[in-house]
C-alpha cells in the first residue's frame, strides 16, 4: 500500500497526528541508563542501555500514536553497536505496528545516494524504515535515487524545506527566488504523480512548527505533501501554531516531539525517579492538545 495511505490510516486509527521522536541524548538519560553516558564503558554496554531506553519509548507509543522518529545520530555515535541498537529499535517499532520515520537527513548523489536509500528503505536494508528524512541541498538529482527507492519499496520521504532552527531562515528564504520555495515547487510536481487514495503523496516536506506564521502558505504551496513539523514542545511551538499545516479533514501533517516526551521528567515534580510516568503524562497532554486544536484529529 502507498506509504501516504498507510500513514493516513494510522493517523485516523489513533485519532492524532503525533510523531514521537526517539532521540536518546546520552547526557539526558535517566540514572538507570547511566552506563550509556559513561564514555569509559564498553560501547556494546552503552548501546544496550540506549536500546533499552528507546524500546520503552516504543512501548509507550504503541497503539497511541501513528508513528515514531528515531534520530540516527544518537545511535551512530556509539559505532557499530549503536547502529545495531538503531536497527533493533526500528524493528521493534514496526513489529508494534508503528510507522517509522528514520531521521537520517541523508543527502548525496548518484550511486552514493542510492546506497543510502537502499540502506534505509529496501526490504533487506539494515534498519529498514517506512520513510526517511533527506536533504535536497545538492539538487534535484540528489533526491531522485531516494525517490526511486521509496517508490519501489512503498516507502516515503520527508525532504527538508523550511526547518525549525533559527539559522535556516538566512539560507532557506533569502533572495528573490528562495531555496525553500524551489524545493517545495519541485516536490509538488513530483508528488502530483504519486498520490495515494487519501490525496497525498509519499513525498513529504519538513517544515518547522516554529514557523507558525508561514504554515498555511506552505500548506497551499505543498497541496500533496505530508508535512513533518518539528519544534513542538521543547522548541516552543504549541498546537495552535500548527493548525495551518493541516487539511480540513485533519490529515496532511505530523507533529513531532522528542525531548518534550522522552525527557519530560526534567519538568515533572517526581523527577527522573518517575521518568516513565512523566513521559506517559506528557504524551497524553500532547495528544489532547492537538485534538483540541486540529480539526477532526480524534
Amino acid at each position: 500500500m502507498n506509504f501516504s495511505d498507510r500513514l493516513a490510516g494510522a493517523v485516523e486509527r489513533t485519532g492524532n497526528p503525533v510523531l514521537l521522536g526517539i532521540d536518546p541524548h546520552l547526557d539526558l538519560l535517566p540514572e538507570e541508563f547511566a552506563v550509556a553516558r559513561d564514555r569509559s564503558a564498553r560501547r556494546v554496554d552503552r548501546a544496550k542501555a540506549v536500546a533499552r531506553f528507546c524500546l520503552e519509548l516504543v512501548e509507550l507509543a504503541k497503539g497511541r500514536v501513528p508513528a515514531v522518529k528515531p534520530q540516527a545520530a544518537f545511535f551512530e555515535e556509539l559505532g557499530a553497536d549503536g547502529v545495531a541498537a538503531f536497527e533493533e529499535v526500528v524493528d521493534a517499532a514496526r513489529d508494534a505496528s508503528l510507522l517509522v520515520v528514520g531521521d537520517v537527513k541523508r543527502g548525496d548523489i548518484a550511486s552514493t545516494a542510492a546506497a543510502y536509500a537502499r540502506a534505509h528503505l529496501a526490504e533487506n536494508g539494515g534498519g529498514r524504515c517506512d520513510a526517511i528524512t533527506v536533504s535536497p541541498y545538492l539538487g534535484a538529482d540528489s533526491l531522485e535515487p531516494f525517490i526511486e527507492a521509496a517508490d519501489a519499496n512503498e516507502g516515503g520521504l520527508f525532504v527538508l524545506v523550511r526547518t525549525s532552527n533559527p539559522g535556516g531562515t538566512a539560507w532557506q528564504t533569502a533572495g528573490d527566488v528562495p531555496i525553500a520555495g524551489l524545493v517545495a515547487d519541485q516536490l509538488t510536481a513530483w508528488g502530483a504523480e504519486r498520490l495515494g487514495e487519501c490525496g497525498l503523496s509519499n513525498l513529504g516536506a519538513v517544515v518547522g512548527a516554529t514557523q507558525a506564521a508561514e504554515l498555511a502558505q506552505w500548506r497551499e504551496r505543498l497541496p500533496h505533501a505530508w508535512m513533518l513539523l518539528p519544534g513542538y514542545g521543547a522548541q516552543g511551538a504549541g498546537a495552535a501554531d500548527v493548525v495551518g499545516a493541516f487539511r480540513s479533514d485533519g490529515l496532511g501533517a505530523l507533529v513531532a516531539s522528542s525531548r518534550g516526551i522522552a525527557f519530560a521528567y526534567a519538568k515533572d515534580p517526581a523527577g527522573a525517579a518517575d521518568w516513565r510516568g512523566a513521559a506517559d503524562r506528557a504524551l497524553d497532554a500532547m495528544i489532547a492538545d492537538l485534538r483540541s486544536a486540529v480539526p477532526h484529529a480524534g
